[in-house]
């Protein structure tokens, strides 16, 4: 387990900076960092203690990281550094290693708050990730868009972070930085594994942690995990089964653990245990400086001038998501939700067709597109089903090609497994001769999953 504090930290953000500044980059640029996946466990912690130093640094410079997530597949990274125009790419740990070697750091001044926030890239309907964009915004509007984040979750320097996710997802990231910020540290055990996850929790005594329900359902299976450390615990990116959710409450405590509604592009409500209990289901109501309303049963948030968003180079979709109110203006992922008469927030559908399995976002179109690119598939439609561990599983509904009626899940299955993430990639597969679509040609993917039922 590797513990990264505050001090270190600190020196390593120094270095990075006076790195970046003397190869002239300033400001409001981007700078994508697409590093491999290592397996061994300690190696990959002290890649992730360099990550965390360099992209420190960056943020208190108001250089923009854009994160490359090292699980996607080859063309899907490709695309996210190429779409994002990076004045450098950091593509290897060496790369790293001499961005946070020991130099002087005269004329580089860190700002003592976060100037800047990462670019993440968020999976579009249209299979085609999306970057959402906050460079437009002023180093004083950041600034407050981070602070906003810390003074929700009270970190101080007596805590500690115990990293379950990829930081490059915006969850884990940020409550890395916040901790740091805060003078605490933050535990890196090298990728999520229950069991280490479990001995960690025994050993280190971790006072926070950014979780998936998945990471937590793992955990809760052990034959043995000890009584949680956490003075909070925050679970978001997928629903919570009911029966899990109370299993949480029990292990953590209903006043230490937190669940969260938001997105890549903004936070709309947050939601203690004991709210849970008292109202089931809930997500909460709106956090502070927000207001969320529905419109004909869509979710939308009112939030601060600082928690503005575009979609990077396309201001399409950017118009669509953001509405002018009386107060202001609001956004939209386009999720649907009601609100009860105290004002939380209950969901009642995702994004349309989306997918969230073990807290990550998978749109059928994305698988779709590879599907269809096999010779043996005449059409293809990608739907998620219920499952106990993962949320939803991704399934597949296959129309074989005329002259491939003996084409195989194991071709199939080989073929698209190398051109998709582990998370993207079907789990279950269903032959049709015909996909069902309405009057206006659009699958119904709830016949899909009576199909992949009944077979």
């Amino acid at each position: 387990m590797r513990r990264l504090a505050a001090a270190e930290a600190e020196q390593g953000a120094q270095y990075a900076a006076a790195a970046l500044h003397a190869q002239g980059i300033s400001q409001g640029q981007r700078v994508a960092i697409d590093l491999p996946r290592i397996p061994d466990p300690r190696a990959c912690a002290d890649q992730h203690a360099s990550l965390i130093k360099l992209v420190l640094g960056m943020l208190r410079t108001g250089v923009v990281p854009v994160l490359v997530n090292p699980l996607l597949a080859d063309r899907e990274r490709a695309f996210v550094v190429t779409d994002s125009d990076p004045v450098l790419l950091i593509s290897n740990d060496e790369q790293v290693a001499r961005l946070l070697e020991d130099r002087s750091t005269i004329g580089v001044e860190l700002s003592p708050h976060l100037i800047a926030r990462p670019m993440h890239y968020t999976s579009g309907t249209t299979g085609t990730p999306k970057g959402v964009w906050t460079g437009f915004l002023s180093s004083e509007q950041t600034a407050q868009w981070w602070a906003d984040e810390s003074e929700l979750w009270e970190f101080d320097a007596s805590d500690s972070t115990l990293v379950h996710g990829p930081l490059a997802h915006s969850g884990p990231l940020r409550f890395a930085l916040l901790m740091l910020t805060a003078g605490g540290s933050v535990l890196l055990p090298g990728g999520f594994d229950p069991v280490r996850i479990s001995q960690a929790l025994a050993s280190e005594q971790p006072t926070a942690a950014f979780v998936v329900p998945t990471h937590l359902q793992r955990l809760l299976d052990l034959p043995s995990l000890p009584p949680s450390p956490y003075r909070r615990i925050a679970h978001a990116g997928s629903t919570c089964p009911p029966e899990l959710k109370r299993r949480i409450h029990q292990w953590a405590g209903l006043d230490q653990t937190w669940e969260f509604y938001g997105s890549s592009e903004g936070q709309f409500t947050s939601c203690s245990g004991r709210e849970w209990e008292e109202r089931p289901g809930t997500l909460g109501r709106a956090r502070k400086g927000r207001r969320v309303f529905t419109d004909e049963g869509i979710i939308w948030c009112e939030t601060p001038e600082y928690s503005a968003f575009e979609y990077w180079k396309d201001p399409g979709k950017t118009a669509a998501a953001w509405r002018d109110t009386a107060a202001g203006r609001a956004f939209t992922v386009g999720d649907l939700g009601r609100i009860d008469e105290d004002g939380y927030l209950f969901l009642d559908g995702r994004r349309e067709d989306l997918i969230i399995t073990g807290g990550v976002n998978v749109y059928p179109a994305q698988v779709e597109h590879v599907l269809l690119e096999y010779p043996g598939v005449a059409d293809a439609a990608v739907f998620g089903v219920d499952d106990d561990r993962w949320g939803q599983r991704v399934c597949a509904a296959i129309v074989p090609a005329y002259d491939a009626s003996d084409t195989s899940v194991t071709e199939i299955s080989t073929f698209v497994d190398s051109l998709l993430a582990p998370f993207q990639r079907p789990k279950s597969y269903v032959f049709l001769e015909q996909l069902p679509r309405n009057v206006m040609g659009k699958v119904l993917r709830s016949e899909l999953r009576s199909s992949l039922n009944a077979g």
